[in-house]
């Protein structure tokens, strides 16, 4: 049985384009009889909070998505540590030193929008104690080589991570696992077979095979959807700030904000109101718009733009 996820960062309330992609994730797993986990993603100290984790799951309840299981990923911290000890016992773990603004002097953009890791402080070994001792961020040492991948839309994800990326954080300053190493972590405790989200994370992707690969995880198939946009001057941005879950439930009915959601990816022709559930048995993913949408809002209530085929992100 296939296995889904959908994994929001509780750091703000729900907006448009957390919904769709919540959608989409939920419509794939429930066409295939599968199952799809909830996993609320709150490990930043500083920037999540109990109550954006509430307000998720009060989100998308509303919008009528249910889950078969719901994770809160900071309780899953036994299980981190055990892949930093995995990855410890290999030799492979080393503690950074470098700080962003000398990372930013020193390296080259990245697929990601960060920066590519230069290797400064690759030869540094562990403290005496083990990474525990480590009071900096501890970094993997991956093996160079290319990766074959290829998300299921023909998006081509593969390379050399060692390349592309450089060595990624996996534990940071703040005693907290990084986003790569408990995303393969809780995806293989959870039975992942698809990752299914937006297209700004596709170049999460390569990192994240190379770990799973080194701690032996399985190796889950992605599938990226295209993303709703908003219009910030001259450019275009992921759509989250212009509008929150608060305003969106005072502007619409469940129902007719999903069928919005529906047609703004063409799953239906019009934007007429329609449940979840009414979306499954006819779902295919040929029949998603490919491209990106713009979404602008307009006296608190979302008008749909044209495929924002160039849009600079």
């Amino acid at each position: 049985m296939d296995v889904g996820r959908f994994a929001p960062s509780t750091t703000g309330p729900a907006h448009p384009g957390t919904l769709l992609s919540a959608l989409l994730c939920w419509l794939d797993a429930r066409a295939r009889g599968g199952r799809v986990v909830l996993r609320l993603e709150d490990l930043d100290p500083q920037r999540c909070r109990p109550e954006w984790s509430r307000l998720m799951r009060e989100a998308l309840g509303w919008l009528g998505l249910d889950w078969d299981e719901v994770e809160e990923q900071h309780r899953a911290r036994e299980r981190h540590e055990a892949a930093l000890d995995e990855l410890a016992s290999l030799g492979l773990l080393y503690p950074c030193r470098c700080t962003r603004a000398t990372l930013r002097a020193a390296g080259e953009p990245a697929p990601d929008g960060g920066v590519r890791y230069p290797g400064t402080c690759r030869a540094r070994e562990l403290p005496g104690g083990g990474w525990r001792e480590a009071p900096e961020a501890l970094r993997v040492r991956l093996p160079g080589g290319r990766i074959s991948l290829l998300d299921e839309s023909g998006l081509e994800l593969g390379g050399d991570p060692t390349r592309v990326f450089g060595d990624p954080v996996v534990w940071r300053r703040d005693g907290s696992p990084a986003y790569h190493l408990a995303s393969v972590v809780d995806d293989a405790a959870a039975g992942v077979t698809r990752v299914v989200r937006g297209r700004d994370l596709a170049a999460s992707a390569l990192p994240q095979r190379a770990l799973q690969r080194l701690l032996g995880l399985p190796e889950p198939r992605y599938r990226h959807h295209p993303l709703l946009l908003e219009e910030r001057g001259a450019k275009f941005a992921k759509f989250h700030g212009a509008i929150g879950f608060d305003a969106l439930r005072a502007a619409y009915e469940p129902e007719a904000l999903c069928g919005f959601l529906a047609h703004a990816v063409s799953l239906r022709p019009e934007p007429t109101p329609v449940r979840p559930r009414e979306l499954v048995s006819g779902f295919d993913w040929d029949d998603v718009e490919p491209a990106d949408r713009l979404v602008r809002v307009k006296a608190g209530r979302l008008e749909l733009g044209p495929p924002a085929l160039d849009a600079r992100r």
